[in-house]
């Protein structure tokens, strides 16, 4: 299968941030999952835990069939509606509050894959979070219990994948049809990756803090693949740098480094070809960062789509939120004194930008009916249509509407972290069971108050805009 078929149906945007990075001591994952089509429906579920199952999975996407496991745990997941072309379970966490976000969608240049071109049906998105999240117990070994399956069954194509742990943050980069690389991002940094595979220099000599394919050197050496003398990288080795990268992919991770650290990014463009993967901030990371990163669209620069730029300058650079966002996620795993309420989800539906993040702890048993169910026609009581119906509004009248609606997310944000806060004060005599059955009681109030807030929102905006329509004339008050 070429690589640009892939392309055709997932581009994503991932950001990861250390717990020495961070505002609070957290680690975290997240990505915005973008689709070509604007209406790419998605649920958010939890799968139960399974026990001595005799069962094989067989992708709907291109058949890749695996014997699964007796043992699974329960885990969150934000799977496809649509399962003709598979699950697509994208990111969750699992009962050991070990969380993956798959996939990134990366392509290698054409002379590694003519020595080791895709498997037809091998592993591919619509998979990786199915056949890996139930069974992993660090974010470690989410890396090692991949690399086994790609060795056994291969890959149909390049794919980042993202896991975390309360301690660790793992990227692995699937390039080719079996070799690959991953890198734990240093505690005190963050990553941001772009459909570019974006790992650098690899150290064979630590395998505490990099991971790699068998046999990957040798492959290399053979078919005299490595442009650098002095260096083992990754990205020159198995990478691209073509025009499209530069407007596609690097813009956007020039607009992520230039707002967290912008002391280290002076001398960068949005077309620079060799911007470090992994960088340090120039201050600690919050949610709210991280929400602001995946919500951009090159604000306050020419490149804004939504701005002030000529017509050529805003349609320069793809962003990083887009109206094809199908979901946008945050896996938070806080430190051990959280015990059982560690791990946080922050579940966005509709456009990003104009939507808010809700934040569902995932030490639960189900979730709220607004987000597990899903009709087919457009219903002010299901989450997803919600957003889309938000975002929609926002977006015909942005100059009006946008600073009501940036107020209506600063209000929701706020309001979350009262409630985690509230919650968090709540969970210290609780454990097992009653604790998953109060997390889950919780979960539904968020997603009500949300939802409530939501519609109340769109309904405010509805009203204001009766006043903007370009039917109207100056009447005469007597008439």
């Amino acid at each position: 299968m070429s690589p640009w078929n892939r392309f055709k149906k997932s581009a994503c945007t991932s950001m990861m941030v250390g717990k020495h990075a961070s505002t609070d001591g957290s680690t975290f994952i997240s990505r915005n999952e973008d689709r070509v089509k604007a209406i790419e429906p998605k649920r958010f579920l939890v799968q139960p835990a399974v026990k001595d199952r005799h069962a094989t999975y067989v992708s709907a996407y291109n058949q890749l069939t695996v014997p699964l496991p007796a043992d699974g745990m329960r885990y969150t997941s934000t799977p496809s509606v649509d399962q003709t072309q598979g699950p697509n379970e994208e990111d969750g966490f699992n009962e050991a509050g070990v969380g993956e976000s798959a996939t990134e969608s990366v392509y290698a240049n054409p002379k590694v894959l003519a020595y080791d071109p895709y498997v037809k049906n091998g592993l591919a998105e619509d998979s990786l979070t199915t056949l890996v999240l139930p069974y992993i117990h660090s974010a470690r070994e989410g890396v090692e219990y991949l690399g086994r399956l790609i060795t056994k069954y291969g890959a149909a194509e390049g794919n980042g994948i993202q896991f975390i742990d309360q301690n660790e943050v793992w990227y692995m980069e699937i390039a080719t049809g079996h070799y690959w690389v991953a890198v734990r991002i240093p505690d005190d940094c963050y990553a941001v990756a772009a459909n570019q595979i974006a790992i650098e220099d690899i150290d064979f000599g630590d395998d505490k803090n990099f991971a790699w394919a068998d046999g990957i050197r040798l492959f290399v050496k053979n078919n005299h693949l490595n442009p650098d003398d002095e260096r083992w990288n990754f990205r020159h080795i198995f990478g691209t740098n073509t025009k499209q990268d530069h407007h596609y992919n690097t813009p956007r991770v020039w607009f992520a480094q230039r707002y967290l650290s912008p002391s280290l990014t002076e001398d960068q463009t949005p077309e620079s070809a060799d911007m470090p993967f992994i960088r340090k901030p120039d201050h600690k990371i919050s949610v709210e960062d991280i929400q602001y990163v995946l919500k951009s669209h090159y604000n306050e620069t020419p490149y804004d789509p939504l701005g002030s730029g000529t017509p050529e300058q805003r349609r320069r650079y793809r962003s990083i939120a887009l109206s094809r966002t199908a979901q946008s996620h945050i896996l938070q795993a806080r430190n051990d004194s959280y015990g059982g309420a560690q791990c946080i989800q922050w579940v966005e539906f509709g456009v990003p930008t104009f939507c808010a993040y809700v934040p569902f702890f995932a030490n639960v048993n189900d979730t709220d009916a607004s987000y597990r169910e899903f009709p087919a026609k457009m219903d002010l009581s299901s989450a997803y249509w919600l957003n889309e119906a938000l975002a929609s509004v926002v977006e015909s009248h942005y100059a009006e509407f946008a600073k009501d609606n940036l107020n209506y997310q600063n209000e929701l944000q706020a309001w979350a972290r009262r409630k985690i806060k509230a919650i968090d004060d709540q969970v210290g005599m609780l454990e097992g069971q009653r604790l998953t059955s109060y997390l889950t009681s919780q979960n539904h109030d968020i997603a009500k108050h949300f939802n409530d807030r939501a519609r109340q929102h769109l309904f405010d905006l509805l009203t204001k805009g009766a006043e903007l329509s370009k039917l109207t004339f100056k009447m005469d008050p007597n008439l």
